[in-house]
């Protein structure tokens, strides 16, 4: 079947679902905001904006939600749940469906997204949309935050819906599926999640919480499209779905929990708005998992043994109606002030980084004052349990893996959790020197001891081959990509880590970022990323060690003959009355970064690492039966 027929079949089929379930979310979500009876404004001392601009943000809300989920769903089914053309990097029919479905999806969000700054603004100013005037709303799209973000994620969508209507491999499939999970970012860095206390935990659970119910929301109704339309493969892509929702519903279910933890005590639940939506979501989380465990009980084991799609359709279809008005509950409750909005103002120093620090950054308090970060803390066990999985089943199997590898690779796991976790990460927001120090943990020996872990080796020989594309052969396609090849190379590494340090510390953009929890984030990841790459080619290439080591220690030099700190502003502002000389704590970092930028390359160099990820990647296991290329873009 031609695939412009697969694609206006997978619309008809899914368009009017879509729409009821649709209907019904804006219809819960501005009931429940009219409900609320505009406390959202008493709490926060504004005037009320009225129920067309507080209804309109509602409905709005859940047009975003509904189309990023449907957008990044639809791009996870093309790339990941159903597999391309055999021996082929072209998606089929039913992918290519997938796509451009993702790419309508994309344009309702870009326009929702639009739609939702003028809402938001006269939000902000406490008037009517209908009386907000273009000279009063200009302003206020560029100075607060939430109408950036409302503008960012247009932008994001945009590119989406434009460059769905171009893709046509695989390779970008999953390009564009990362891409629209970033669109996601901004919404989780902006509202109540982003201010007061404990920020940082609110913002960190509230990420986990909009990626996984995107992909649980967005998966499922491209799922349900793609099995109304009789696309193929279907047993593959609901056995595959239906383990990647029970994980969902699991993040969601705890991230919530989190979320809700530090907004509202336990006495809130029965006695608040804010509470009473929470309790109500809390049931429909139940709820799916119910549904969930029926359909992964029913109907996959149905589709398995060959008896048709009825059973996935009935049940799918009531998880669906189950989801949306989950989330027209969840857009209500983003309109409602929680009840911590009454409760004591945090002090100046949790109001910026997200908690109170007890006193000055000793070795002690560095070593054993944590607080557990739930993106790198969370990301270095999960590593950590992989890989030991990974070793365990070449074991079962009778195949050696040498136990220096795996020592290499939980050591790295061991420097990412108390780079972030412990002490160091707790001081790291408003220490410069300690800052420092952690992002030389990160890039430098933590990601040189899991690089020296081999886990792509291990992975090609730990997974199964497949008779379809499955995480062995991604992982293939990954390894033999050119943008891969290209971040390795022996020039463009070097540059990539040295750069990171200079572009990032001598340009302003540290002092800018540090105002912002997930810029934290983001600089965490350039550290491990850029750290990883320069780790992998200096494996290979290994005079690249002692290549950085004088540009490490020219950045260190810059850093301590430096008349004026970076970041003063903001470190001042903390007002900490332990740290009253951001210069002289600069200085400390540089001594720090002088030694770390010089002793760590070269004991590596002296080291003579005899792991080379490429070299010994040879899998001892079976080959798949389609040809691992198919899926190389």
């Amino acid at each position: 079947m031609p695939p412009d027929v697969v694609t206006r079949r997978g619309r008809a089929a899914l368009t009017p679902l879509l729409v009821v379930c649709g209907a019904l979310a804006a219809i819960v979500a501005a009931g429940l905001t009219v409900a609320s009876g505009g406390q959202n404004y008493a709490a926060l001392g504004l005037p009320d904006a009225g129920p067309v601009t507080e209804d309109g943000l509602a409905v709005l809300s859940v047009l975003t939600e509904v189309g990023a989920a449907v957008c990044i769903g639809s791009l996870l089914l093309a790339a990941f749940l159903v597999p391309p053309r055999p021996g082929s990097r072209v998606l089929a029919a039913d992918g290519y469906a997938a796509v451009r479905t993702a790419g309508w999806a994309a344009l309702v969000w870009c326009v929702s997204s639009l739609l939702t700054v003028p809402f938001t603004a006269a939000d902000a100013l406490g008037r009517p949309v209908y009386r907000l005037t273009t000279d009063a709303m200009f302003p206020l799209v560029f100075q607060l935050d939430q109408p950036r973000a409302w503008l960012l994620t247009a932008g994001i969508a945009l590119v989406l819906a434009i460059a769905c209507t171009q893709v046509l491999t695989w390779g970008w499939s999953v390009t564009l599926w990362l891409v629209a999970l970033a669109g996601l970012l901004p919404l989780a860095a902006t509202g109540h999640s982003s201010a007061g206390g404990s920020h940082d935990i609110a913002t960190d659970s509230l990420l986990y919480h909009l990626v996984a119910a995107a992909l649980w929301v967005g998966g499922l109704v491209a799922l349900l499209a793609h099995a109304r339309r009789g696309g193929a493969h279907l047993p593959l892509a609901t056995r595959r779905f239906s383990a990647l929702a029970a994980v969902c519903w699991l993040v969601m279910a705890v991230s919530g929990v989190l979320n809700a933890m530090v907004r509202m005590s336990p006495g809130d639940l029965f006695t608040t708005t804010y509470g009473l939506l929470v309790l109500a979501k809390i049931v429909a989380l139940l709820l799916l998992g119910v549904l969930g465990y029926l359909q992964r009980q029913r109907s996959v084991r149905a589709l398995l043994a060959g008896k048709g799609s009825r059973e996935l359709l009935r049940l799918a279809g009531v998880e669906l109606l189950v989801m949306f008005v989950t989330i027209g509950v969840a857009a209500a409750l983003s309109r409602t002030a929680p009840p911590a909005a009454d409760a004591s103002a945090p002090s100046l120093v949790a109001s910026q980084i997200g908690y109170d620090l007890p006193g000055p950054a000793t070795a002690a308090r560095l070593l054993f004052d944590w607080r557990f970060d739930l993106v790198y803390g969370v990301l270095a066990i999960l590593l950590a349990v992989s890989y030991s999985f990974g070793v365990r089943r070449l074991r079962v199997r009778g195949e050696h893996w040498p136990a220096a590898r795996t020592t290499a690779w939980l050591l790295g796991c061991l420097l990412v959790l108390l780079a972030t976790s412990s002490g160091v990460g707790r001081y790291a927001p408003a220490v410069f020197s300690v800052h420092l120090a952690a992002h030389l943990t990160l890039s430098l020996p933590a990601t040189a001891l899991l690089v020296l872990g081999s886990p792509v080796t291990l992975a090609l020989r730990a997974l199964p081959g497949n008779d379809q594309p499955g995480p062995r052969e991604w992982l293939v396609a990954f390894e033999s990509s050119a943008p891969q090849r290209f971040l390795t190379h022996p020039v463009v590494a070097p540059v990539l880590f040295a750069g990171s340090f200079y572009g990032l510390y001598t340009t302003g953009l540290f002092g800018t970022a540090l105002n912002y929890h997930w810029a934290h984030l983001a600089m965490n990841a350039l550290f491990l990323v850029v750290g990883c790459v320069f780790h992998r080619a200096a494996i290979r290439h290994r005079w690249l060690w002692a290549a950085v080591v004088p540009f490490l220690a020219l950045f260190a030099v810059l850093l301590l003959t430096a008349n004026t700190a970076v970041g003063a502003t903001f470190y001042t502002s903390l007002g900490l009355p332990w740290l009253t000389n951001p210069l002289a704590d600069q200085r400390l970092g540089a001594w720090i970064a002088l030694v770390a930028g010089v002793v760590v390359p070269l004991v590596l160099l002296a080291g003579r690492p005899r792991v080379t990820p490429r070299a010994d990647a040879q899998p001892t296991v079976p080959q798949p039966k389609q040809p691992v290329s198919s899926t190389v873009d």
